[in-house]
């Protein structure tokens, strides 16, 4: 980690103009041996791409990334110019810190550098100085205090090991902003120190955005080392802000008062023993903000004059933000807040003046603050900010028409079947309820019989459930009605008055946020869950029924169906479910399928607008809607369903035939895997081979990088099944979207565009190679087949190749082939030159269609449009398959195009070699092939080629059916 010191700065030099004094920092860093002499290149560059000028008469020059390969060794140099260098644009300059760095290691600098500058003006300072300790102190400034609060504490979290209560431990940290994501497997790297009584410490410095302190106790007797472990300390350190807690606790020990903390029973006896921060027993009350543009500099002003006319401490926070707040009185600290229309802003007051302060504040935020106000809606979350769920719902209040009488409703085909019934359409009802409580007591006795109903209805259904992803996920909601973290924060919030409502929502609220501030897809959708169950315990408080269903069986519409809402279904009475928004591969829509249920997704906002039992037809294989059909439609659409339930029924019961087209061409349909379990139903259901295994879960399941050992059983299970049929594997695809807790990276603007896939195991080789040598060590001369995930360039693969080679020179695998995945437009237009190296190309059609229209398949408008029987996709799936044949390699297709009907005889007539599947949809794919005719395939597929539209390829392919 850089560090400043005196040793590193040159003081009183002199440079005519911005690049003399380059040239001198660049000949400083060279003598030194820190870069070659070609580094200077890289700073001009640097410099031309945009000033380096800090600000306070600070410019920190450095080099561009094509340059970083001059840098020998990481390190930083300081040049002292007391007359000042013009940096450009009438800047100044005083110092100059040069910097060489070969990856990140300079960051920690710049936030000191970034804190420094925010205590004052330096630059006079800077011109004025003439010794290094004095340039050293100006730079470091003000050590930070060291956050502890209530907030950082936790007591008895569940925790299966040592690992476990670290990551807890760390979790806190970044959840309270002291540290960012790759300070959590840092710290997990970092060897732990006993402190006796079974207390353990951690610290850390690198990822650290602000010095804190988190403690945890677990639920359960942990050893480490043979020690027991009680409590652990996780810091994250930061100069010298800790020093003072770290000689208390030494104290502590020293006089033999560790139990205190090992066993306490509340947060506020560890806060009293370290020293931390106390919440005053204040009162408070919580008030809505209604105005327009939020606390801005009119409003925050006469708040402000309002807290000063009283003697004594008034404190403000945002609901969802921890700790005590800020002084109400304070405009600067007001403005600093954000407060937005509809955000709980939560006063508190000293005892002596909390009655007529509180009172004074309250009337005044309702009336405006000097301001008019508009009243705000009634909320069906937390009145914490606008969501878009809710301008979505207003705008349709205006705009939105039902379609007519008769309409047909083109949208996306998401689970397949027909469906004929009256509409059951939910919208998000109005749950108004009080911010105050009742009384602690009894609104906790509230929240735990909500709860605990709420619990019981999820255990009816996974009791009943035959499913077993739907029972994973209903299981992981009820996990997350007893999370303890949760509970914790929410207990506090009814210590302080709020009802149960209002604290559950708050609290859901801020969870499902942080999530979704993660930039990641998976955390996305496990927030969207728990938005999920947070509705469910809120409608249960507020004693409010879901809509009496229909006597028969009906369509289910919805604005987007959540995972609880799928899961709860009764498939004798739910026909069909129609939604405004989503895509094909939405959580809902994959559950729908594993369900049975007819879906049509992303149909827009005007199905909502459909009056209650209007009569639809619904086509989940094509993905169209009709209203109020016509008798001759309905009778039609009869006959359609009888036909196609009696073709599920002999697909079923010819599962294991191979699909073989009417003229002998064979192709080999496999199925998609997420997990091990899944396995037995595949093969049982007539898959021949695994085209797909996601070996995500297996890294997701755990807090750490999985080790070898434990990845070898997961894919030992898979090929034991498998009983000598092909495995193909893709290796871990996780990044951008879909980061992993203990692998952090930096948000990205566009994550899909991101470090993903192959880029991202690139930069952990080490993993990339446990995973490699987890998979040949099972093979065991079965065949197995890897694949490499978002490779967009020869060079990619190349390097993913070679490791693989290395890997299997120690590792001998008789049966092993190794190929990509074509998810990337360059890669297809690559397959001519791939294809002399790879041994096989797997097309990833969701995301390769995505990639190619510049369409996110879950965008709420859009994902209609992102069809993969576009002439552009389907160009560049012929590519690949022309390109693979030419040299003897097979192509397979693992993407949601492999199931869609109207798409086999495509991609069986542009040549591919195998198609992979959901478990389900294995039997239907292989009798569809049978169906066909090869030539008529290969003579259709040539004329979906040449069409304009996605449309036009569907009309074409239902035409010639």
């Amino acid at each position: 980690m850089l560090e400043l010191n005196t040793a590193q700065i040159q003081m009183g030099r002199s440079a005519a103009n911005k690049l003399e004094a380059l040239a001198l920092l660049a000949q400083t860093l060279s003598d030194d041996g820190l870069v070659r002499p070609g580094y200077l290149n890289g700073m001009q560059a640097r410099e031309a791409q945009g000033s380096t000028y800090l600000g306070q008469g600070i410019a920190i020059p450095h080099g561009t990334p094509d340059t970083r390969d001059q840098v020998l060794e990481t390190g930083v140099r300081l040049m002292h110019f007391p007359q000042g260098v013009d940096w450009g644009d009438g800047q100044q300059v005083y110092l100059a810190i040069a910097i060489a760095a070969r990856s990140d290691e300079h960051l920690r600098l710049l936030q000191l550098l970034t804190r420094a500058l925010g205590d004052g003006d330096l630059s006079q300072a800077l011109h004025q100085a003439t010794e290094a300790e004095t340039i050293v102190a100006l730079l470091q400034g003000a050590p930070q205090e060291l956050a502890l609060d209530s907030q950082l504490i936790r007591l008895n979290v569940p925790a299966e090991d040592f690992d476990e209560l670290v990551w807890q431990g760390a979790r806190l940290l970044k959840k309270s902003g002291c540290v960012d994501s790759a300070f959590i497997p840092r710290l997990m790297e970092t060897e732990p120190l006993p402190l006796g009584d079974g207390l353990w410490w951690l610290n850390n410095e690198q990822a650290v955005q602000l010095p804190g302190l988190s403690f945890v106790t677990p639920d359960q007797r942990l050893e480490r080392d043979g020690k027991p472990v009680k409590g652990l300390f996780c810091l994250a350190s930061l100069g010298e802000a800790h020093r003072q807690l770290l000689e208390r606790l030494c104290d502590l020990l020293i006089e033999g008062r560790g139990d205190t903390l090992s066993g306490a029973e509340s947060r506020r006896t560890v806060l009293e023993a370290l020293g931390g921060e106390v919440p005053p027993d204040w009162q408070r009350v919580s008030i809505t903000l209604a105005n327009s543009h939020g606390l801005h500099a009119r409003p925050a002003k006469v708040l402000s004059e309002i807290a000063q006319q009283f003697d004594g401490d008034i404190r403000v926070r945002l609901a969802e933000e921890p700790g005590l707040g800020v002084s109400a009185k304070s405009l600067s600290k007001l403005l600093a807040l954000g407060a937005r229309r509809g955000q709980v802003l939560e006063f508190s007051a000293e005892p002596g003046i909390a009655a007529d302060a509180l009172a004074a504040l309250q009337t005044a935020v309702e009336q405006g603050l000097g301001e008019t106000v508009e009243p705000l809606p009634v909320f069906t979350e937390p009145a914490v900010q606008a969501t878009v769920e809710q301008a979505l719902a207003s705008e349709r209040a205006y705009v939105v028409e039902a379609p007519a009488a008769g309409s047909r409703l083109r949208a996306v085909a998401a689970s397949p079947g027909i469906a004929i019934g009256p509409a059951l359409v939910r919208v998000p009802q109005a749950l108004d309820y009080p911010a105050q409580g009742q009384g602690e007591a009894h609104e906790r006795e509230r929240l735990q019989a909500a709860l605990k109903a709420v619990s019981a209805d999820i255990q009816t259904v996974v009791d009943s459930c035959e499913e077993a992803s739907v029972r994973d996920i209903l299981s992981m909601h009820q996990a997350m009605l007893s999370d303890p973290a949760l509970h914790d924060d929410i207990q506090a919030r009814l210590a302080d008055g709020a009802s149960a409502e209002a604290a559950w929502s708050a609290e859901i609220d801020a969870a499902a946020k942080q999530q979704e501030a993660l930039h990641d897809m998976l955390l996305a959708e496990r927030a969207a869950d728990l938005r999920d169950i947070g509705r469910r315990v809120l409608a249960s408080l507020c004693g409010v029924k879901p809509l009496a269903e229909p006597d028969e069986p009906y369509v289910l519409v919805m604005e987007e169906v959540a995972p609880s809402d799928v899961a709860n279904l009764n498939r004798q009475r739910v026909a069909g479910i129609l939604t405004a928004r989503g895509g094909a591969t939405a959580h809902s829509a994959i559950i729908a399928r594993a369900l049975g249920i007819p879906a049509v997704v992303g149909a827009g906002e005007q199905v909502l607008a459909l009056a209650q039992r209007t009569p639809l037809l619904l086509d989940g294989d094509h993905g169209s809607v009709r209203v109020s059909p016509d008798e001759q439609t309905l009778q039609q659409a009869l006959r359609e369903r009888e036909i196609s339930q009696q073709r599920q029924q002999q697909a079923h019961a010819e599962r294991y035939k191979p699909a073989v087209t009417r003229d002998g061409h064979a192709l080999e349909v496999a199925a998609n895997i997420g997990a091990s379990s899944e396995t037995d139903m595949a093969v049982e259901l007539g898959a021949e081979g695994i085209g797909l295994l996601r070996t995500e879960l297996v890294f997701m399941d755990h807090a750490k990088a999985p080790d070898q050992a434990t990845q070898e059983r997961e894919y030992r299970r898979v090929l034991d099944t498998l009983n000598g049929l092909p495995l193909v594997v893709r290796t871990l695809d996780v990044g951008g979207d879909k980061p992993l807790a203990y692998w952090p990276m930096p948000a990205e603007t566009n994550p899909f565009l991101g470090v993903r896939g192959i880029r991202l195991s690139l930069q952990r080789p080490d993993i990339l190679e446990t995973q490699l040598r987890a998979l040949f060590a099972s093979a065991d001369d079965r065949p197995l087949r890897v694949m490499f995930p978002m490779v967009g360039s020869v060079e990619e693969w190349r390097a993913a190749r070679d490791i693989a080679l290395r890997v299997r020179a120690e590792i001998p695998v008789t049966n092993l082939q190794l190929g990509i995945m074509i998810e990337v437009p360059s890669a297809a237009l690559l397959a001519p030159i791939l294809a002399r190296e790879v041994d096989f190309f797997s097309v990833g059609t969701n995301d390769l269609t995505q990639y190619t229209l510049a369409i996110d398949r879950d965008h709420p408008t859009l994902s209609a449009q992102a069809d993969g029987l576009h002439p552009a996709v389907l160009s560049l799936i012929s590519q690949t398959v022309v390109a693979a044949h030419a040299h003897g390699k097979w192509v397979g297709v693992c993407g949601e195009l492999a199931s869609d009907m109207l798409a086999v005889p495509l991609l069986v007539g542009l040549g591919v070699d195998e198609l992979s599947v959901s478990a389900r949809s294995v039997a239907m794919v292989k009798a569809r092939v049978r169906e066909l005719d090869w030539r008529h395939s290969q003579q259709l597929a040539q004329q979906a080629l040449v069409q304009d539209s996605a449309a036009s390829v569907r009309a074409l392919v239902e035409e010639s059916n």
